[in-house]
């Protein structure tokens, strides 16, 4: 496997007509046998950013057509980029949007198209063998499509004839429990709305959602302890703090236009703390791409970057409070004003002593006196998240932990401080603040009184509860409004299998995706219009990862006149399902959204005069009890926690595996099949490993191997795997979702938020063609039959 010689920072193009050259020449990749693999990056974004988001547009739109949704992504009257939450500043440039970002909006408006020729050329067999790439490579689904028992090829179906075979299939169940509800978190507050009237119209709480798989674990663990799920700080509070603590968060990546923001904080003069596992160029270094200042080599970010072990978080922040509490550091006035449970909590960590915690951490002494001593002497202290801490068994711990230390250095209730969750898809938080939630709000009684029925109050089915109730028989339905299901959940095989035991299966969706290939004795695909596309019903709203609602604009034409928009979908199967004696009206909802705006304003607290405000081009914010120091959700005041130390143990052979994303894919859509960042081209079913682990196990940098994971004496395996050397901590492993997703057990998930324990997967290892082991293809859903 050839090595190239790697600059101390990432070349940009060596010329405008190099640059413009490689421009000319946009393909369709192909995974490679195995992965071409350089030295990481230093610096994120700059030039090669600019370039791999043209060389996208050009593949996959018409010119004039990328222009367009390029110049409207994020912009007053524009539309809301789907590929994260990051809210908008007050001041938006002329390109207010970011690589990943250009790459999901041009992926939508791509000139491709899947149609019924593509399904009466491709069975679903032969669409099984492609990879989650090719498929989201196609283009765009463009008719409704019907998969019938013993067929093996989708044919077009009419939406009214879709439409009654789901309310069949719903109204023949036993129980309403018998159906669940899935939803993305591109799905607008006005869908999403709709979409949880319906199913508790229907009689269940059945509402999984993506949420369940990522933020669960920050909604519960910050609701327990500051009465409010959701994160206290607004984007003007970054210029104001004198330091941000980056957590198990890879910004460069996953949240890009977060790196502006840090860049202009550390412009500001605030400190920045990475604590992550893996060393991450969007943590290292940004080049803004329109900052002529920053192409000579751009700004540094982390002063500090701590590389602590998985599952180490918790010990970290202990040591650290600890310090601070030696140091004199804790801010007694406002602790001994608004918290409850300071004494337990300082006595049980005095039950810890310094030098075990640290060791926990894989950290030195001197790093973590370091940062207790930067943390210690901080006047405003930001701490930001995502999933690095909210996918352990002890997620909510590690949540509440870092709530400890917030409150124990008095960051709350002030200009440039407070816990601040970084959400990925751009409306999950408001997916869940319109109802879509297992456990039911207390305004849906008075919801379903309002329309004459009874809202259901027991609480219904999470992912994980989805997954069992199919895989037991007692979920017989699925319905999917957008995401890919099976790709995106854990225990991919046992998932497949349970999809496969219903009775029917249905997706909304924009592409094709794997979820459309796994189906249950009957499935339907009904192509919805996307964020960026006109809807003659009018705009929709989302809210970012901070609170803020604003309006979303659709600016280009439909990929197809047989698509329709989501609110019109849920509406129309709505009223199919519930039949006319439904008290609401579905049709006047679907056909003006001020119309599902009014009906919010009046149920959901915090939207009162909802039309009037979402005019508003700079949106509004919805109340924050924490941020304003208000905890009487919590008797008055905010909770001190008592977390015990996680220990994972391990076998002297055995790792712990944490699933990530490449550079180029959001969530499960895998664009491209490069990790610019972490210098990986060409392949996805990467190992990445420390050196020391390699050398231990007898394996060879670019080897094949077959990875097992241990849970409870149960094996789950995925072959196929290439070994890549990594700066990543002794004892700990990575490797892309979804592909590794098969090894993640079902069971294994967080305590009270119940998301899947995706960052802490026990592993082991051992090389292709071994004693006992065969050489195999790359893992991947390739199922014919249920329990293959």
């Amino acid at each position: 496997m050839a090595v190239k010689p790697i600059p101390e920072l990432e070349p940009a193009a060596a010329s405008p007509a190099e640059a413009a050259s490689s421009l000319l020449e946009p393909t369709t990749p192909l995974e490679t046998t195995t992965p071409h693999i350089e030295r990481p990056a230093k610096v994120a974004g700059g030039v090669p950013a600019v370039i791999s988001s043209t060389r996208y547009m050009l593949r996959e739109t018409r010119l004039g057509v990328g222009l367009k949704v390029l110049a409207n992504i994020n912009q007053r009257e524009g539309f809301d980029c789907p590929s994260c939450a990051w809210p908008d500043p007050e001041h938006r440039s002329v390109v207010e949007f970011c690589e990943n970002g250009a790459r999901a909006v041009l992926d939508e408006a791509t000139k491709k198209r899947v149609d019924p020729e593509f399904f009466a050329r491709h069975s679903v067999s032969e669409l099984l063998a492609r990879s989650d790439q090719w498929l989201n490579a196609q283009g765009r689904i463009t008719h409704p499509m019907l998969l019938d028992p013993e067929d093996d090829h989708y044919r077009p179906v009419s939406w009214d004839d879709a439409f009654a075979l789901i309310a069949e299939e719903l109204q023949a169940l036993d129980s309403p429990d018998q159906a669940a509800f899935y939803t993305s978190g591109r799905t607008s507050n006005e869908a999403a709305f709709l979409y949880q009237l319906f199913a508790r119209h229907f009689g269940t709480n059945n509402l999984p959602d993506c949420s369940n798989m990522c933020h669960e674990s920050s909604g519960r663990g910050m609701s327990e302890v500051i009465g409010v799920g959701k994160g206290t700080v607004r984007l003007e509070d970054f210029a104001k703090a004198d330091l941000i603590v980056c957590i198990g968060q890879n910004p460069g990546t996953n949240h890009p236009r977060m790196l502006s923001t840090l860049r202009e904080a550390k412009l500001g003069g605030a400190t920045i703390m990475a604590i992550n596992p893996l060393r991450e160029a969007g943590l290292l270094a940004f080049q803004h791409p329109q900052k002529l200042a920053d192409l000579a080599g751009g700004v540094s970010l982390a002063d500090l970057y701590l590389q602590v072990k998985i599952g180490g978080d918790i010990a970290l922040l202990k040591a650290i409070m600890k310090l601070v509490l030696e140091a004199g550091a804790e801010d007694r006035a406002f602790i001994d004003k608004h918290t409850d449970g300071y004494d337990a909590f300082v006595a049980d960590l005095k039950q810890h002593s310094l030098e075990s915690l640290i060791a926990e951490t894989g950290l030195s002494d001197e790093q973590v006196r370091i940062a207790a001593r930067v943390i210690s002497n901080s006047k405003g202290m930001i701490v930001c998240w995502a999933m690095g801490l909210t996918q352990h068994q002890h997620a909510v711990g590690n949540i509440q932990e870092v709530v400890n230390l917030l409150l124990l250095r008095g960051m709350f209730g002030k200009p440039g401080a407070g816990a601040c969750p970084v959400r990925g898809h751009s409306n999950v938080q408001g997916d869940r603040t319109m109802g879509i939630i297992e456990r039911p709000p207390a305004w849906t009684r008075a919801m379903g009184d309002r329309f004459g029925f009874e809202s259901p109050s027991q609480h219904g089915l999470d992912v994980v509860g989805t997954i069992q109730g199919m895989r037991d028989g007692a979920v017989r339905v699925f319905f999917a409004l957008g995401g890919n299901f099976l790709s995106a959940t854990p225990d991919t095989e046992l998932t497949a299998w349970a999809l496969r035991r219903c009775s029917l299966t249905a997706h909304v969706s924009t592409k094709l995706n794997r979820a459309h290939l796994v189906t249950g004795r009957r499935a339907l695909v009904l192509p919805c219009l996307g964020r960026t596309e006109k809807d003659g019903a009018g705009f929709v709203s989302v809210e970012d990862s901070m609170s803020a609602v604003h309006a979303s604009y659709g600016k280009i034409d439909a990929a197809s006149d047989s698509l329709l928009s989501e609110p019109s979908i849920v509406a129309r199967l709505a009223r199919a399902t519930l039949g006319p004696t439904s008290q609401v009206d579905w049709e006047g909802l679907a056909q003006n959204y001020d119309n599902i705006r009014q009906l919010i304003s009046e149920t959901i607290p915090g939207f009162q005069e909802f039309n009037q405000r979402i005019r508003d081009p700079r949106g509004f914010y919805l109340p924050n009890t924490a941020r304003t120091l208000d905890f009487k959700a919590l008797g008055g005041l905010a909770k001190f926690t008592r977390i015990p130390v996680p220990r994972i143990e391990l076998q002297p052979d055995q790792l712990v595996l944490m699933t990530i994303r490449s550079h180029d894919q959001f969530n499960t859509t895998v664009y491209d099949l490069n990790d610019r960042y972490r210098g990986i081209h060409g392949h996805r079913h990467v190992l990445l490993m420390n050196r020391a682990d390699i050398e231990s196990r007898g394996l060879a940098v670019g080897g094949k191997v077959l990875i097992t994971s241990h849970f409870r004496g149960e094996k789950r395996r995925a072959a196929g795997f290439t070994v890549a050397e990594y700066d990543i901590p002794r004892g700990c492993a990575a490797a892309y979702f979804p592909e590794a997703n098969s090894l993640v057990p079902l069971d294994q998930y967080a305590e009270k938020s119940r998301t899947p324990a995706s960052k802490s997967v026990v592993i082991s290892v051992t090389p292709e063609g071994s004693a006992n082991v065969s050489p195999t293809a790359p893992s991947g859903i390739r199922l014919s039959q249920p329990g293959a």
